[in-house]
């Protein structure tokens, strides 16, 4: 009791002393007493802290956050934010499946379109990789063959399988990219369906 009326006493000078224009304000420090002050000192400029009116009010509170706080703060603002644009880019694409197709038969023929062309293009690659390997065996072949009677292998020869080991390499990668391709779309065209499906109730 008697504390308290200390310090409301220590308030009330404070707040007498006041000019017109000056401000009050109130921090905890590291040991748990509050003071008061027209100016925050230096050391405790990071401490949350309370502004009071001329009655002794508190007009505004400024919150400083640990360290802890921050990164939690921090984090959920992320998480928050890409849950924001995740759903900015889902209202998008649900647009565009209602402005593109006006029934899912549409969807899926534009699927075998799509699936068609990707076909087309992995058997082109397919056949240039056969062709590839082909030539990859017949030189290793000539190759070998040299080897086997005791000649050495010509510089131009060796020169010929490693470009043609490249060509390999290459083109396997290019049909491998060709596949995955194809499987990334049809899971595509398969996710639009059952979306535009929820959607409409078609």
């Amino acid at each position: 009791m008697v504390r308290s009326w200390v310090l409301s006493a220590v308030i009330t000078g404070s707040l007498l002393s006041l000019p017109a224009q000056a401000k009050l304000y109130k921090w905890v420090d590291d040991r748990g007493v509050t003071h008061y002050g027209e100016t925050i000192p230096p050391e405790f400029a990071d401490k949350s802290r309370s502004e009071l009116d001329k009655s002794g009010r508190i007009i505004n509170t400024r919150d400083v956050l640990t360290p802890e706080e921050h990164r939690a703060k921090d984090a959920a603002e992320l998480k928050n934010k890409a849950v924001l644009e995740t759903e900015r880019d889902q209202k998008l694409h649900d647009n565009s499946l209602l402005n593109t197709y006006s029934n899912v038969k549409e969807i899926e023929l534009a699927k075998v379109r799509n699936m068609q062309q990707i076909d087309a293009r992995a058997q082109v690659a397919a056949k240039q990789l056969g062709d590839a390997n082909k030539s990859l065996a017949d030189l290793q072949h000539a190759a070998d063959a040299r080897t086997k009677i005791g000649k050495p292998v010509p510089p131009y020869l060796k020169e010929d399988i490693q470009s043609s080991q490249v060509q390999v390499d290459k083109l396997s990668k290019d049909l491998a990219n060709i596949n995955a391709e194809k499987a990334t779309l049809e899971a595509r065209y398969d996710a639009d369906k059952a979306r535009y499906k929820e959607l409409t109730g078609k």
